[in-house]
């Protein structure tokens, strides 16, 4: 079982930057790969940005190449989002979670999900 807590949201000037943190408990954080996902009003739920359990490898979706960069430290048990260059239609809640099925891509190969960050971008 993990639990998944976010923070580090809030409201941003378009081109600004702020940094998510996911923090888990439980013992087994490195034992799986994260995910941050996204949810604008009024859409479904889309992929973010991904890493590997050690950290090694990471991916991003083609809409936040480039200004967003994923990151943890497992002795930490935290997963980060940073997030530069932001623009309106970054607007979203943004979720961490945790997969152990090897497949980044899909919220159903997530286990475990956080309650949600609100990040808000004004224009």
């Amino acid at each position: 079982q993990v639990q998944l807590v976010e923070s580090g949201g809030g409201l941003v000037q378009a081109g600004g930057s702020l940094r998510l943190s996911c923090a888990a408990s439980g013992r087994t954080f490195s034992r799986y790969d994260m995910g941050w996902f996204r949810q604008a009003p009024g859409k479904e739920r889309e992929f973010v940005a991904a890493i590997s359990r050690s950290g090694g490898s990471t991916y991003y979706a083609d809409s936040v190449k480039g200004r967003f960069s994923i990151s943890r430290d497992n002795a930490k048990n935290t997963v980060y989002l940073q997030m530069n260059k932001l623009k309106p239609e970054d607007t979203a809640v943004y979720y961490c979670a945790a997969t152990m099925s090897g497949i980044w891509f899909g919220e159903n190969n997530y286990d475990y999900w956080g309650q949600g960050t609100q990040v808000t971008v004004s224009s």
